[in-house]
């Protein structure tokens, strides 16, 4: 019998806790190939219940409630197994080494074990039934309760308890902040100033035909424009007490150094997407949009497609939305739209029953993709509703440019407190659209 700060072993009993045997590298690759073939099983039977659903809607009757919320679930199953497939090839070149809880749920196996070893040390006010509500965690009962064993051990700190202590400085545990990758997706320039600008060729020059004879008249030259893109700058200006920073186990300067990045990235993402250029980047969806296709519309503006519904996309639209952009733009060109609306878009069909959305892995990469276009999770698009603009379809690198004028700088300031130290952490980086035609929005309405 062996009890410690993690639990208790009794002989035929079930552990409490068990390690994980070690994960191979081949263990991993065939993970990673299950992955796939669940996420392509999962694909395929969303399609099938998708068919069935769309089958209703045909009918007097309507689609069925049941059928939808199946769909619906499958749909999420879609998104948590792209989520499972990419962090198994995550894992690909790591080992796995992790503590998993075992035992009973209601803890009664691990009461029983408690109650023997109680008897064991002879203590008879050892409360086996209330250990349940401890779910077997013998350390924590015997510290809660203040039971003082008859043998020195590690779970009772009196008993030698206190010469054990918990090891600090394990995996970080960190959340998930979404986000939209625009640094992939635009041109990006590093500057050497404030301000960025180029010129801007959209005219033409004007041409007439004429005889062998024939007077030839003075014909318009083409006129050209300039763009600009000014830099913005984005802070934080944390304080830490000096006693943290010189007796902490964490590395808190480096952590600092890695909460700021994270959050000046999703910042600036923010900003690229939906900003509006006042004192931060003008973000493409910022800009004024028309129904008006290229040869009509004023420079400045972007075009819109109207979804061909109130609240939803539609396939013919989407379609509509890729043949908007010229021929020369589409060689490059994707979607950007938020992970819900690719589980909307999922569930529609082109004009011969074909789904539009394909899933697969190319090159060691999931690549997800509708009517053979990539598509790109960005979180900061707007969600599907009446007059919003959750879609967005072309040439992100010609149509939006990112400027950057200073990566994260950090001044470190222990003089103006004492006993403080103040982090100035600073970026400055701007981010406008210069080509109106590369880029096409899809708006939701009829």
């Amino acid at each position: 019998m062996f009890i410690g700060k993690q639990g208790a072993f009794l002989a035929g009993a079930t552990p409490i806790f068990t390690r994980a045997p070690e994960t191979k590298d081949g263990d991993l690759t065939a993970e990673v190939k299950a992955a796939v073939e669940a996420l392509g099983k999962t694909f395929e039977d969303f399609k099938t219940k998708n068919d069935e659903r769309l089958k209703q809607v045909e009918t007097k009757r309507g689609e069925d409630a049941v059928t939808k919320d199946e769909v619906e679930k499958i749909n999420k199953g879609i998104d948590d197994a792209k989520a499972e497939l990419k962090k198994r090839l995550d894992e690909l070149e790591a080992k796995a080494n992790r503590l998993q809880l075992g035992g009973s749920a209601d803890g009664v196996a691990e009461a029983k074990a408690a109650q023997a070893f109680g008897e064991l040390i002879g203590q008879k006010d050892f409360d086996a039934e209330k250990l349940v509500e401890y779910k077997g965690d013998l350390g924590n009962y015997l510290r809660r309760n203040e039971v003082k064993a008859t043998t020195m051990m590690v779970a009772a700190d009196p008993s030698g308890g206190f010469w054990v202590t918990p090891e600090v400085g394990g995996r970080m545990v960190k959340k998930i902040f979404e986000s939209t990758p625009m640094r992939q997706l635009a041109n990006v320039v590093s500057i050497g100033t404030d301000r960025l600008e180029g010129p801007i060729d959209n005219g033409e020059m004007d041409a007439a035909w004429v005889g062998e004879t024939g007077t030839r008249s003075q014909t318009d030259a083409a006129q050209i424009g300039m763009w600009a893109i000014d830099v913005n700058e984005l802070y934080a200006y944390p304080m830490v007490t000096q006693k943290l920073l010189e007796d902490s186990k964490i590395d808190v300067e480096g952590w600092l150094a890695d909460k700021s990045s994270s959050k000046f990235s999703r910042k600036e993402n923010a900003a690229f997407v939906s900003g509006d250029g006042v004192g931060k980047p003008k973000g493409f969806l910022s800009y004024t949009t028309a129904a008006t296709d290229d040869a009509t519309r004023a420079w400045g503006i972007f075009q819109h497609v109207m979804s061909g519904h109130a609240t939803q996309f539609t396939a013919d639209q989407i379609l509509s939305l890729i043949f908007e952009l010229k021929a020369g733009y589409r060689q490059n060109a994707g979607f950007l739209t938020a992970r819900k609306s690719i589980g909307a878009i999922r569930k529609l069909k082109d004009g011969q029953g074909n789904y539009l959305v394909d899933l697969r892995l190319r090159d060691g990469a999931l690549v997800e993709s509708i009517f053979g276009f990539g598509v790109t999770d960005g979180e900061d698009m707007p969600a599907v509703a009446a007059d919003a603009v959750p879609l967005a379809f072309g040439d992100f690198n010609e149509a939006y440019t990112i400027v950057d004028r200073l990566g994260t700088s950090v001044v470190r300031d222990n003089i103006t407190r004492p006993g403080f130290v103040k982090y100035h952490m600073r970026r400055r980086v701007g981010g406008g659209a210069v080509n109106f035609e590369a880029l096409k929005m899809m708006k939701i309405g009829t």
